[in-house]
């Protein structure tokens, strides 16, 4: 198969999942080695899940069938550029290349406006739009630092 075929999986995912009523017009595929390995379409409405973006249920898939949580040896083909969750899924799940389909401004154009989040990220949390402050830092810092001392971490 080729890239093209591959998008157009992606993009025939986005069609099913919309018509099926599971969410937006978003689909995804990831493969690994020139198989599609995992399927995914928006599923936010249909679940009630705000992070069940095509890329996100895709990557999901992916990782338990492959049985681990880095995918650093496939490909993600989307039907539209990922927003910043999906964007940073991608990178958690270092994937080294990503083909989409439309760009953010094409999902602007039909009420998917990822672009106040983009702008958000940058600003000091003080600054966003959602109230964020420390608490208890001190107390959250025990965590941290047996993480740091622990021998048997699978780190990622």
């Amino acid at each position: 198969m080729t890239n093209e075929d591959f998008m157009r999986a992606a993009i025939m995912e986005a069609e099913a999942g919309m018509r099926a009523g599971r969410g937006g017009p978003f689909g995804c595929v990831v493969v690994r080695r020139g198989e599609i390995v995992a399927r995914g379409s928006n599923r936010v409405t249909s679940t009630n899940d705000p992070t069940a973006h095509a890329e996100v249920t895709a990557i999901r898939e992916a990782c338990a069938k492959l049985k681990t949580f880095q995918l650093d040896d496939c490909e993600l083909y989307t039907s539209c550029e990922p927003c910043p969750m999906c964007l940073a899924a991608i990178y958690w799940a270092r994937i080294p290349r990503v083909f989409y389909g439309n760009t953010r401004s094409d999902a602007a154009a039909i009420g998917f406006d990822d672009d106040f989040i983009y702008q958000q990220i940058p600003l000091p949390p003080e600054q966003r739009a959602i109230a964020m402050r420390p608490l208890l830092r001190d107390e959250a810092q025990g965590a941290f630092r047996e993480w740091a001392d622990k021998n048997d971490k699978v780190r990622y």
